[in-house]
């Protein structure tokens, strides 16, 4: 079988990655080519262009960036004519995926959504493209899987890949061990992760600083773990915080490049932007808070657009706020201090932290499906046999869909 990839986002990559050697298990003569990131080609993905390079979002950083996308959809439209995969699979990043839906459409290729865009939570109207476009959405959520099939959408509720990275992530033994010690020591470890977007970083990162500031001042023994997802964030991050004044004497503040997993299981509490990430948050029962800046005109278009009260996926889910989070317009000392104060009732308070531990713990038992991968690889080869009429890979069993436990919530 051939299969065609268009994937965005770093998160994508790596879930990408995972589902191509769940493919290949079924297939191991499977051929994987199209748009992507290092972790799918180091999976055996043939990538015509690495789009992850192009993780970028909101209009104005798009606009200059149009042009290279052009290019980038003309090659992938050319690569499906003369390739012909079998399926298109796309992961997330529908401003650009639209495009290579409706080109391959055009082929008679049937496409794939796995982890769709959100359209529950803001321009619901997009629907109308989906059900031109896509044949099958793989849904990540169990709202998510009621919201595309009572809009008439075929839709598969397979889990969450982020699940299985926490379940299977094997954690660097020297980081871990390191900061074990540091924890036994009596530190106060505290996980900070600023985004995985250099404008994430440059926007929520002098917010945290803030944070780290009064917590420093309040809490006895605080270490700060900050998770960097490259190189250049790590650097980034380290120039903000040599640009402002300086932190309490004695503060610890160390950075880590690619250990989020390691510090989201060492760090007693999070201060995090939004993202998927919170999920793993979720899952690994951290108590955090949530910051995410926006600007004037992003929060006049949310009043218009969005329509879900929530940006964290654990609220998402459990349709109500259990991580705090905050949108500021402005970086303030009152959101700073709003953020520290979660945090510092979570370390002294003991009761506290357990009860929000506890609320987590519930709400991934209430979500989590074990082998998402596995499911969204089974779906996809079973589209492909029934639409080209052949048998099914010796690996693929009956059609046995996992219902998600809570199934009955709605994103709106």
């Amino acid at each position: 079988m051939k299969v065609f990839f268009s994937v965005g986002e770093p998160s994508g990559d790596l879930h990408t990655a995972r589902l191509i050697q769940e493919l290949k298990r079924l297939d191991p003569d499977l051929d994987t080519t199209g748009l992507g990131g290092p972790k799918m080609r180091e999976a055996g993905c043939r990538l015509h262009y690495q789009l992850t390079d192009l993780a970028i979002v909101g209009l104005f950083r798009v606009l200059p960036a149009l042009g290279t996308f052009y290019r980038v959809f003309q090659l992938a439209k050319a690569a499906l004519k003369s390739e012909r995969p079998d399926v298109v699979v796309l992961v997330d990043f529908p401003g650009f995926n639209w495009h290579i839906a409706a080109a391959a459409k055009t082929l008679g290729i049937p496409v794939v959504y796995y982890l769709p865009p959100q359209l529950w939570a803001w321009a619901p109207w997009r629907i109308q493209k989906v059900r031109r476009t896509i044949d099958l959405v793989l849904c990540a959520l169990p709202f998510e899987f009621d919201w595309y099939q009572s809009r008439g959408v075929r839709a598969v509720f397979v889990g969450s890949p982020f699940f299985d990275d926490v379940a299977e992530h094997e954690h660097d033994p020297v980081v871990s061990t390191t900061l074990a010690r540091q924890a036994a020591d009596g530190d106060r470890l505290i996980a900070v992760l600023p985004g995985s977007r250099r404008h994430e970083v440059l926007n929520n990162f002098p917010i945290q600083i803030d944070v780290l500031r009064l917590l420093a001042r309040d809490v006895p023994d605080t270490r700060f773990l900050i998770a960097n997802l490259h190189e250049k964030h790590r650097a980034l991050c380290a120039e903000l915080l040599a640009k402002e004044p300086p932190l309490p004497e004695g503060t610890r503040v160390d950075f880590f490049v690619g250990k989020t997993s390691e510090i989201l299981s060492a760090g007693e509490v999070v201060l995090m932007k939004s993202g998927s990430v919170s999920l793993e948050v979720m899952a690994r029962q951290k108590p955090a808070v949530v910051v995410y800046k926006i600007t004037w005109a992003l929060r006049i278009l949310r009043t218009m657009f969005v329509t879900c009260r929530y940006i964290t996926l654990p609220n998402l889910i459990a349709g109500r706020e259990v991580i705090p989070e905050y949108t500021p317009v402005h970086r303030g000392p009152g959101v700073a201090q709003a953020l520290a104060n979660h945090l510092k009732t979570w370390l002294t308070q003991p009761l506290e932290r357990a009860r929000m531990a506890g609320e987590l713990r519930a709400l991934h038992a209430a979500t989590h499906v074990a082998g998402a991968s596995r499911a969204a690889a089974t779906e996809i080869f079973r589209l492909v046999s029934s639409r080209a009429g052949t048998p099914l890979p010796a690996g693929v069993g009956p059609n046995v869909t996992p219902v998600p436990l809570n199934s009955n919530r709605s994103a709106a």
